[in-house]
């Protein structure tokens, strides 16, 4: 089986909305303790940003609504692309460049300007930055340079 027929196959779907479980094993389950995952690193957004090239354009459409409509990351889940905002971002800014549609672009851009505010605000709670690429500022900055380039392209994964 190729990956993106695996993807569907594993794919948690409802009401035009797509998710993807942590683990195989849990497929049909995206509750995990109390929580479902939608980030790079376990769920949907990861599975957009990752596999946009490929993936079958109705799951790729329909996990990326589904990180639309969840919104930006939290303060506690950071700026990052890991488990942050830039991270659900690239998942908007990778089906803009999939479907060249610009609301996508629009969306991507909208979660980089949050993820530059969290940056700020957790420079000022903590009183200095995360020098990271995934967990970090760095991250954040990157996909914000991206989104004003229109460059659909994840760092490492696709460039750097």
């Amino acid at each position: 089986m190729d990956t993106p027929a695996a993807l569907a196959k594993i794919a948690v779907r409802e009401d035009g909305l797509a998710n993807w479980a942590m683990s195989v094993e849990d497929c049909g389950e995206l509750d995990w303790e109390g929580g479902i995952r939608l980030q790079w690193c376990h769920g949907g957004a990861g599975v957009v940003a990752a596999t946009a090239p490929y993936l079958d354009e109705e799951l790729l459409l329909a996990g990326a609504e589904l990180v639309w409509r969840a919104g930006p990351g939290s303060m506690t889940k950071g700026p990052g692309i890991c488990h942050g905002t830039a991270g659900n971002g690239y998942a908007l800014l990778r089906t803009f460049g999939r479907t060249g549609d610009e609301l996508w672009l629009q969306r991507a851009r909208r979660f980089a300007v949050h993820a530059l505010g969290q940056v700020d605000r957790s420079r000022e709670q903590r009183g200095r930055g995360r020098y990271t690429l995934w967990t970090g500022d760095l991250g954040a900055a990157l996909f914000a340079a991206d989104c004003l380039e229109a460059r659909a392209e994840v760092p490492i994964v696709d460039y750097l």
